[in-house]
């Protein structure tokens, strides 16, 4: 199918914010959003100038939908309009790094690997370690992306502590600051993280940094059966190793199971806590300093479905992965969060065979857990129910009416329409 325009064209648009941003042009097809292309193309440069452009587009009652590396911009539902497409590219560097205080503030269109090259001159590092590299401060607040650290650090929403967005009127709203602290009303950080555009315009983030380790280690090794990964898991979460991160994976491509544990720290103790969980996975353990080359990544395919499945869940997504055919991948954390990847010759009635299946194990006592597709090929993607149940509904839905009353902002993106 060829891309298609917005269906509201805004001809008058590209007049009306070329006067107030320096950089606007029409859109393109190849700059389509799951097909939808935008009319108007805008790259503001400052904070100032992102926020007359919202109150332009606010004004002319254009859809806006931002836009920043497109590392994860076909995620997600199509939006039902894209009259005008945000591009925080400009809206680039650190505003400012507070070493002494482990603090940074960075603008939205900053790529999370060069913000990373930039602490790491300071012995620091933001403990997000994302699996696309190019992924923009702000994309990666507004996807929630996180990788195999966010077992011992945490997500976006716990790592940023301070944020300033556009909202959908071109007002421009902050909440927290410089210090390791809520304040009173909204938690900005909070309710942007995982909000896919929806709610306004991050254009910049605080966040709280870590000290990048002295030294690390990598133990893997090969388990027999999903019985073995999930004595392998609880035996390291209930040692006294304190793991950054502990990681799954299963085929396609790894020949079968096998669980990979981060340590972190002095030389000295990494050294003793490695040799206590190579005790506890088995002497045939293999250890490095380098990761495994799968350690971070999403499972290759051209399916990818987020699960949200706590340990105690993890023989049975193994299984239901298993079951699926060689053509399915696990990658799974200790946190409770995982991908199932599958790949390109996977029919839609496969993939929504997986996704019942793995919907109907997780959902409900005692996992509680969840499926949700992140992207698929055209026509696997009008088969499935991308967002499965969501409780949440009618409180996201009056938050979407406090921010964004007139359904602006990416509309139709996320779950529920919203």
């Amino acid at each position: 199918m060829p891309p298609r325009r917005s269906a509201k064209s805004k001809p008058k648009a590209l007049d009306a914010l070329a006067k107030v941003c320096g950089d606007v042009r029409p859109g393109e097809p190849e700059e389509g959003v799951l097909g939808v292309v935008p009319e108007v193309v805008a790259a503001p440069a400052t904070v100032a100038e992102a926020a007359e452009v919202m109150r332009t587009a606010a004004e002319k009652g254009l859809a806006v939908v931002p836009r920043g590396a497109e590392t994860r911009l076909d995620w997600g539902t199509p939006p039902a309009r894209c009259d005008l497409l945000l591009d925080t590219s400009r809206l680039d560097g650190v505003v400012e790094h507070a070493a002494g205080d482990l603090v940074v503030t960075a603008r939205a269109g900053l790529a999370t690997d060069r913000l990373a090259g930039i602490l790491a001159e300071q012995g620091q590092r933001l403990a997000l370690d994302g699996p696309l590299p190019g992924s923009t401060v702000g994309g990666t607040i507004a996807t929630a992306a996180a990788g195999p650290l966010r077992l011992l650090y945490g997500s976006p929403r716990d790592l940023v502590i301070g944020l300033t967005v556009v909202r959908a009127d071109g007002r421009i709203a902050r909440s927290g600051g410089k210090v390791v602290k809520n304040v009173a009303g909204y938690d900005l950080g909070r309710l942007f993280s995982g909000s896919f555009g929806t709610l306004g315009l991050i254009v910049e983030a605080t966040f709280r940094l870590h000290p990048v380790p002295a030294a690390r280690a990598f133990i893997t090794r090969a388990v027999p059966d999903a019985a073995g990964a999930r004595e392998a898991v609880r035996a390291v979460l209930r040692s006294p190793a304190v793991p950054s991160a502990l990681e799954v994976v299963a085929p396609a491509g790894h020949g079968g199971i096998v669980v990979g544990v981060l340590l972190e720290g002095v030389e000295a103790g990494v050294a003793a806590r490695t040799a206590q969980i190579t005790a506890l996975l088995g002497g045939d353990a293999e250890t490095g300093e380098e990761p495994p080359e799968w350690w971070g990544a999403y499972p290759d395919g051209t399916t990818l479905i987020d699960v949200a499945a706590p340990p105690t869940a993890l023989p049975d997504l193994l299984s239901a992965v298993g079951d699926a055919g060689p053509g399915a991948a696990l990658v799974w954390s200790a946190d409770g969060r995982g991908h199932v990847g599958l790949s390109g010759g996977t029919t839609s009635e496969a993939a929504a065979q997986l996704l019942g299946g793995l919907r109907s194990v997780l959902a409900g006592a005692p996992h509680r857990g969840g499926a949700v597709v992140r992207y698929a090929p055209g026509a696997v993607r009008k088969e499935l129910d991308l967002w499965g149940p969501v409780p949440a509904l009618p409180l996201m839905r009056r938050v979407k009416d406090q921010f964004d009353p007139e359904r602006r902002m990416s509309p139709g993106r996320f779950v529920g329409g919203l």
